[in-house]
C-alpha cells in the first residue's frame, strides 16, 4: 500500500471503536515477531501531563546519546506525530510498510483490530527495526487494559490522576487510579507525581503487591524547562526521577540540555505574543492552564475560543477558565465525539457567542485588542495549528509546532 492507502485503511478501523484488552495487541505482536521482547521501555500513564513527561524523557535520553523511540497519542495534525525516532516523525514509507504488514497479518481475523491497537504495534515494530536503545511509551486512555500494557518496562511512571474518561475507567478517583496502576509490574520501580490521597493509596497498594519500589516526587525541579508553566517543573521532576530509577546513564548536563530544549505542541504554545493554543481538555488541566495564563499575562483577560468533546466535563472547565476570560467564543470540534457548541452552558460571569466553525471565531477574536486563547480539546488544538498554518502563514510563531 502507498502511505495514503495505508492511512485510509487505518482510519477505517476507527469504526471498530474503543475495545479495552490486550489479546489483539499481543496477537499482532506475535504476527510481526514479538519486537517488544527486544526493546527497553519507559512506560507512562496518568490523566494529565503524560505527553509532556514523555517529551521530556525523550529529549533527555537523546541528549544523553541514546537512540530513542517515542510513542504518544493523539496526534494533532499528522498521524505520524504519534511515532517518532530520535525526535523525527516516522517516514511515510516506513509507516506504509508497517501498516501493510499488519493488514496482511489480519486480513482473515474475525474481530478486526482497533485503530489504537494497530498504531501501537506499528510503533513497536518500527522501533525494533530501527534499533532503538530506549522507547518512551505513553498509554492511551487507561493502563491495565491499554494496548501499550504488553511490555515489561525499566520503570513505570504515573502522572497526576484526575476524573476523565469516566464512562470507561470508572466514576470514582479510586477506580481510575486502579486502571492506571495496571501498568505497575512485579519488581519494576514506580515513579509517581503527587496524587490525591485516594489515588495515592491505590498506587501504593499495587506497588506493594508487586514488590516494586515506589517513589512519589515531592518537589518541583528548580531548573530551566522550555515548556511554560509551573506545573511543567513538576513534570520535569517526574521525568528526572524516572530516568534515575530506570538505571540508564543520563548525565546531569544532558538532562539540563534536554529539559531546556524540549518541545511539545499545544501546551501553552504561543503562536505570537497575543495568541496561545493549549490542549487542556479536563478540569484539572484547565486549572493548570489558568495558573500559567496568570503567570504570563497577569490580570489581562483573554478572548477564549472554546470547543470540547461531548464526554468531557466542559461545565467545570468553563467555570475554571472564566477567571481569565473576558468572553467565550464557542466552536464545534471536528470529531465524532465533538460537542455541539449550542449545548455549552453560558457562564454567569462572562458573555458567550456561538460560531459555526473555528475559522470564523478566530477571525472575530483577532479583530479585538484582547489576547486570544484557544482551548478545550487537543482535537481543537490540532485544528487550530492547521488553520494558522494555512490562513495566517505570515504569523511569526514563538513556539514551533513540530
Amino acid at each position: 500500500m502507498t502511505f495514503a492507502q495505508a492511512l485510509d485503511w487505518l482510519n477505517s478501523t476507527q469504526f471498530t471503536g474503543i475495545k479495552l484488552g490486550l489479546e489483539n495487541t499481543q496477537r499482532l505482536l506475535d504476527a510481526v515477531g514479538n519486537p517488544e521482547r527486544h526493546l527497553r521501555f519507559i512506560h507512562v500513564a496518568g490523566t494529565n501531563g503524560k505527553g509532556s513527561v514523555c517529551a521530556m524523557l525523550d529529549a533527555c535520553l537523546r541528549a544523553s546519546g541514546y537512540r530513542t523511540g517515542l510513542y504518544t497519542s493523539p496526534h494533532l495534525v499528522d498521524f505520524r506525530e504519534r511515532v517518532r525516532l530520535d525526535g523525527a516523525m516516522i517516514s511515510q514509507e516506513d509507516a506504509a510498510n508497517g501498516l501493510t504488514r499488519l493488514r496482511e497479518a489480519t486480513w482473515n481475523w474475525n474481530h478486526e483490530p482497533t485503530f489504537f491497537e494497530l498504531s501501537t504495534v506499528l510503533a513497536i515494530d518500527f522501533f525494533k527495526r530501527s534499533h532503538c536503545d530506549v522507547v518512551v511509551l505513553e498509554t492511551g486512555m487507561g493502563g491495565r487494559l491499554d494496548s501499550t500494557n504488553v511490555i515489561n518496562p525499566l520503570v513505570s511512571v504515573i502522572t497526576p490522576i484526575a476524573m476523565d474518561h469516566m464512562s470507561w475507567l470508572g466514576d470514582r478517583i479510586e477506580k481510575i487510579a486502579s486502571e492506571k496502576a495496571g501498568i505497575i509490574k512485579p519488581q519494576v520501580p514506580v515513579v509517581s507525581s503527587p496524587q490525591q490521597s485516594a489515588a495515592l493509596g491505590v498506587l501504593i497498594e499495587k506497588a506493594h503487591a508487586c514488590g516494586s519500589q515506589f517513589h512519589v516526587v515531592d518537589k518541583p525541579l528548580c531548573t530551566q524547562v522550555a515548556l511554560p508553566g509551573a506545573h511543567q517543573l513538576w513534570n520535569a521532576a517526574v521525568a528526572v526521577a524516572a530516568l534515575d530509577a530506570s538505571g540508564l546513564n543520563c548525565p546531569q548536563e544532558a538532562i539540563s540540555q534536554g529539559l531546556s530544549s524540549v518541545q511539545w505542541p499545544a501546551r501553552f504554545q504561543k503562536l505570537s505574543d497575543r495568541i496561545v493554543i493549549d490542549g487542556a481538555h479536563n478540569e484539572h488541566s484547565a486549572h493548570a492552564l489558568v495558573s500559567t495564563w496568570i503567570e504570563f499575562f497577569n490580570d489581562e483577560k483573554a478572548t477564549i475560543i472554546f470547543g470540547a468533546l461531548c464526554d468531557k466535563n466542559h461545565t467545570e472547565m468553563l467555570i475554571a477558565l472564566q477567571k481569565i476570560g473576558r468572553e467565550f467564543l464557542f466552536v464545534p470540534v471536528k470529531s465524532e465525539r465533538g460537542l455541539d457548541p449550542k449545548l455549552l452552558p453560558p457562564c454567569t460571569d462572562l458573555t458567550s457567542r456561538t460560531f459555526p466553525d473555528l475559522e470564523s471565531a478566530v477571525k472575530t477574536a483577532l479583530g479585538t485588542a484582547a489576547p486570544v486563547l484557544i482551548t478545550g480539546s487537543l482535537f481543537l488544538a490540532g485544528e487550530s495549528l492547521e488553520l494558522f498554518k494555512q490562513k495566517y502563514p505570515d504569523l511569526n510563531p514563538l513556539g514551533r509546532s513540530f
